[in-house]
């Protein structure tokens, strides 16, 4: 399906269960839940991947060399362990348990991420968010921070990742409406979180086991909960961790190529050559030596949205 052939954002509540992919980046085994077939986005929220929670042996260790991305906005939660993040804008930052990364490509960005410490834990999720056409090809930047809002409620610990939610607002600044919330429970706990009716949501149990909706969850089930509703219903075991994401219908879906989020094939097809072809639109990444990843081919008369 091409992006403009996406449908209207239902505007009653749904429940879809979506498996994750098995996936490998870096050395890391994840499970990447969005996009697929059955869901291409949750608000801008147009990729979502799930790693560890895994720990490395001695000389092991999470590495992904300098590769670019354009259009869209990284989003790193870190939950356990630490990772150095590069850019071509000569930044260089530690991100650790309770952090977030936020790296907006725009025109176009260059980045590497590397494991601290080999032979330690690593457990987060990282997500794209796409920029909408207004910002798309603005000028890249980074943003590290290193506290949020933090919510104790009914024995859950909810950090706001972004937006608004349970009185509090995020200082992670995007550039379309969205929600993301992190829930921790030590305990075996139940609550009815308030939602916006007027954006899409979705969940995925990072650790342990969730009821949401009177769906019962593990990791590497994304649930789909739809537009439309005004609250949600969660249990979760003891020493369990959700993630929901939130965001307010984006429309066409964006094309997603590699590293790259686009409007159109030619887009993609410049931006690949300019990445093959060095040019300053990708820059270095300074403090690493790690080779540049090469991209894939570009096969077949017409792209479609990554699936």
């Amino acid at each position: 399906m091409s992006p403009g052939d996406a449908p209207e954002a239902s505007p009653q509540p749904t429940l879809r269960r979506i498996e994750a992919r098995p996936s490998e980046v870096g050395g890391i085994t994840l499970r990447r839940a969005v996009p697929g077939r059955a869901l291409r986005t949750v608000g801008a929220w147009c990729f979502l991947d799930h790693a560890g929670p895994a720990r490395f042996g001695p000389g092991e260790g999470m590495h992904v060399g300098p590769h670019p991305h354009i259009g869209l906005q990284t989003f790193t939660w870190m939950i356990e362990g630490e990772l150095l993040h590069r850019d071509s804008l000569g930044n260089e930052q530690v991100i650790r348990a309770g952090q977030v990364n936020l790296m907006t490509a725009g025109h176009g960005i260059v980045h590497s991420e590397d494991q601290v410490s080999d032979g330690g834990p690593l457990h987060a999720a990282q997500m794209w968010i796409a920029l909408p056409d207004a910002e798309r090809d603005r000028a890249p930047a980074f943003q590290h921070h290193a506290e949020l809002p933090v919510i104790e409620r009914d024995g859950i610990t909810f950090t706001l990742l972004v937006g608004e939610a349970l009185g509090q607002r995020s200082p992670v600044a995007v550039f379309t409406p969205l929600v993301g919330l992190d829930l921790v429970a030590r305990r075996a706990a139940r609550t009815t979180l308030p939602l916006d009716p007027a954006f899409e949501h979705a969940v995925l149990v990072l650790r342990g086991a969730a009821t949401v909706a009177g769906e019962a969850l593990q990791p590497g089930t994304l649930l789909d909960l739809g537009c439309g509703r005004d609250g949600v219903a969660i249990e979760l075991a003891a020493d369990s961790q959700l993630l929901l994401l939130g965001g307010e219908p984006f429309g066409a879906p964006p094309l997603l190529w590699w590293n790259f989020v686009a409007r159109t094939q030619a887009e993609v097809e410049q931006a690949l050559a300019d990445w093959n072809g060095a040019s300053a639109r990708f820059g270095a990444v300074p403090g690493t030596d790690a080779p540049r990843t090469p991209a894939p081919p570009l096969t077949g008369l017409r792209l479609k949205a990554r699936a």
